[in-house]
């Protein structure tokens, strides 16, 4: 941790220059010695100690300043420090403004000039003080901080961005924090924009969005190179599955993940059935530890870059990304997973990053401790989500349009979900409408059979109601079905016959799609089994395949 500093502040060059050679002679040792020569100087000292969130331990201050008197400067510094300790140096004259702030700003001191000797009138009423502060105050985190408010979907989108990323971070909430409030002002020139991100060496991004963020963080968000033998485009069980086998190999590989490794996986709070791991693990578990896996073979993950178009040139095949780079490589694995679908109904669209989510935002999780949420869906990600989410939450109730979990769901998950007291299965049952002032309040639902509407209360809503390819940066390369999925092998060969535009006299590779050299592994593929043990199976299997292609090049 940085030293705690202590702040002196007088106008007068020879008296500031004497206070901070006593302080250092004294107290150089524990503390940084920090000087200002007026109010406005140290009140933007004091704004800057606290994005880099310094501990400051002690204001000794000059009463009589022009422009700004100490007692007003600690007035405004005390709102982003009230725990440090406030001293003031006055004149026989100054004595009654000093009396009058112990009551007003709650003054530990005030000392007479001139003080000398130090060691008599100076260092034993500071070291009292000192030791009183250490006593007291809670010691700062040094990482990232994140001030926003939970109703705000920008805020919501940078925690949950770091969280998947594996980048810690402290939330500080404006609306509940004072000294949020005042730390935004003076981040961001007395017109809060959120959220605001500061980091340890007191720099701060204003609503930055995920290339920025990833940027800022030390993620990689340029290739080091221009062509590759592999590259795979998305960072979920299949393409992290495929970067370690084919980096393990030999081949030169990129990934390109336009959110965070580990896809909608990374977000399940327990995986229970994948083998090798009797008690379970998380998404963010598993995705970190394929993550440190690639790396460690010399995989390049490029991170918040959008794969954009795809197009094929001769044996090349080159990938334009959203930020105008472009990457060329001999193969290349589409493993973009699907995207969650969006609830249509009446205020949903409003409320989404306000209460209403998509997927398992475990970031959210503990901010509706002792509340009702709803959690839409029956499959095994759902499912998933209602366990974690119970462990907070006063009652999740979950909604399904099947008549029961079993059949989209694990029998392993059911069972947990029966013995949990706080979760209520509601079959047949469909949402209406959400509504809300700025944030969810209530679920309007239906039983189906019945026709029967109710209004449940909810703090949060977790949607998990299927999904859909992203699949638009190949359409008019490859071969899709008529719901975006992308066909391979034996699903592109028609009553003996290959695709017209097929060029070779062999049959396309299992997972290879319509366009020799392109492949396809995981949900994103028509026929694909949605496991995560499959999606990593295929990721695995693709790289053999990529292998004998490249014999072909």
């Amino acid at each position: 941790m940085a030293k705690p500093v202590i702040l002196t502040v007088d106008d007068d060059p020879q008296v500031l220059n004497s206070v901070e050679r006593d302080l250092r002679q004294h107290f150089r040792g524990e503390y940084r010695i920090v000087k200002a020569g007026s109010g406005a100087q140290a009140l933007q000292a004091v704004q800057e100690l606290k994005r880099r969130n310094d501990p400051l331990a002690l204001l000794l201050v000059d009463q009589r300043m022009p422009e700004m008197t100490g007692t007003e400067f600690l007035d405004q510094a005390i709102k982003l420090y009230p725990e440090a300790r406030k001293v003031l140096l006055t004149a026989y004259a100054d004595t009654e403004a000093a009396i009058q702030s112990i009551n007003t700003l709650g003054l530990d001191h005030y000392l007479m000039k001139p003080w000398e000797p130090p060691e008599q009138n100076l260092f034993p009423v500071l070291d009292d003080l000192l030791s009183d502060w250490r006593a007291a105050v809670e010691l700062p985190y040094e990482g990232i901080r994140v001030a926003g408010t939970l109703w705000s979907p920008a805020s919501h989108a940078v925690k949950d961005f770091l969280a998947r990323n594996q980048i810690p971070y402290q939330w500080l909430d404006v609306e509940a924090d004072p000294q949020a409030r005042e730390l935004v002002k003076s981040a961001d020139g007395g017109e809060p924009r959120l959220p605001v991100v500061l980091f340890p060496d007191g720099s701060f991004l204003v609503e930055p969005d995920n290339h920025a963020l990833a940027g800022k963080v030390g993620l990689q968000t340029e290739a080091s190179r221009q062509f590759y033998d592999l590259v795979i485009v998305g960072g979920g069980p299949a393409g992290l599955g495929a970067a370690v086998y084919a980096a393990s190999e030999g081949l030169r590989t990129a990934m390109v993940e336009r959110h965070s490794p580990g896809g909608q996986a990374g977000t399940s709070s327990r995986i229970e059935n994948y083998l090798g791991f009797p008690k379970g693990l998380s998404g963010a578990d598993l995705a970190r530890r394929a993550t440190a896996q690639a790396k460690r073979f010399g995989v390049e993950i490029i991170t918040a870059v959008e794969a954009e178009k795809v197009r094929v040139d001769g044996p090349y095949r080159n990938i334009t990304c959203t930020n105008g780079a472009e990457l060329s490589c001999h193969a290349l694995l589409i493993a973009t997973g699907v995207t969650l679908r969006m609830l249509e109904v009446p205020g949903a669209a409003d409320l989404t990053g306000r209460g209403v989510y998509y997927g398992a935002s475990l970031t959210e999780a503990a901010y509706y401790k002792d509340r009702p949420v709803v959690v839409v869906g029956g499959a095994n990600s759902a499912g998933q989500g209602a366990m974690f989410f119970s462990l907070y939450s006063s009652k999740v109730t979950m909604l399904l349009r099947a008549s029961s979990l079993s059949s989209s769901m694990s029998q392993y998950l059911i069972e947990q979900i029966e013995k949990r007291e706080n979760i209520e299965v509601r079959p047949n049952t469909i949402v209406t409408a959400v509504s809300g002032e700025g944030k969810l309040d209530q679920v309007m639902i239906q039983h189906q059979p019945t026709g029967k509407l109710e209004t449940l209360p909810a703090a949060a809503m977790f949607i998990f109601i299927g999904a859909a390819p992203h699949t638009e940066l190949v359409a008019g390369v490859v071969e899709r079905n008529n719901s975006g999925f992308i066909l391979t092998g034996q699903h592109l060969v028609q009553d003996g016959k290959r695709p017209k535009s097929w060029p070779l006299k062999r049959d396309p590779y299992l997972l290879e799609t319509s366009v020799p050299g392109i492949f396809a592994a995981g949900d994103v593929r028509h026929g694909s089994v949605r496991r995560v043990a499959s999606a990593v199976g295929e990721g695995g299997m693709v790289v053999s395949f990529v292998h004998q292609y490249l014999q072909t090049v």
